[in-house]
């Protein structure tokens, strides 16, 4: 084992979980999920980012301990986290036909679920630091996952809070156009999670009727 190797695992488990988080492309959902929160946007941003950050540390840690206790299986994961995606930008464009209801979103805390969990943390991210720590041979592997993890979940509270005053400088009707997109893309994301955990049990269920 070479000194340098932890640094080359650690430089693959960023690149590897960059893909899977994909911050630039949950930055413009989170602006459509945090619509008529302006003021708690910041904060709603920190709290994502910490919930990412503890779940990806724990199934980092303890993830396939928690499945293989709890019965649970990554596909059963992306059907509930396309359900809670789904559920949440229907709701969002429920709002933005109605003419938005202020109170309801301002009561409202997307924080946790669906940005923390799964936009940040999806059962793609997860899945990845689960096999990423599986594969860490030693102490010094599992220290250059969690900083791939960490730097990983800072790059993309900094991305989240760049994100509303990028958006603020496009126009109102652009504003309205995108946010009906970003909320039909979002709805659409949610189902493709759905389709591919049901494909997943399917192929499974199929696997074990030939056998």
């Amino acid at each position: 084992m070479t000194v340098s190797a932890p640094l080359d695992f650690g430089v693959l488990a960023f690149s590897s979980l960059f893909a899977m988080v994909n911050p630039i492309s949950a930055a413009p959902i989170f602006v459509e999920l945090t619509r008529g929160q302006e003021r708690a946007r910041r904060r709603t941003a920190w709290r994502a980012s910490l919930t990412a950050l503890t779940a990806l540390i724990l199934f980092a840690t303890a993830g396939g301990a928690i499945f293989s206790f709890f019965g649970i299986t990554v596909p059963a994961f992306q059907i509930v986290g396309g359900l809670l995606f789904s559920i949440s930008s229907i709701r969002a464009l429920q709002g933005l036909r109605e003419g938005g209801d202020e109170h309801v979103e301002e009561g409202a805390d997307p924080s946790v679920v669906p940005i923390g969990i799964p936009l940040i943390a999806g059962a793609g991210a997860i899945s990845t630091v689960m096999v990423l720590a599986g594969q860490a041979p030693g102490r010094m592997h599992q220290v250059a996952l969690a900083a791939a993890i960490l730097a990983n979940i800072a790059l993309t509270l900094m991305i989240l809070l760049a994100a509303p005053s990028v958006v603020a400088r496009i126009s109102p009707s652009a504003q309205n156009v995108i946010s009906k997109i970003m909320g039909l893309l979002t709805a659409v994301i949610g189902v493709q999670f759905i389709i591919n955990g049901g494909t997943a049990v399917i192929v499974e269920l199929m696997r074990h009727a030939r056998g």
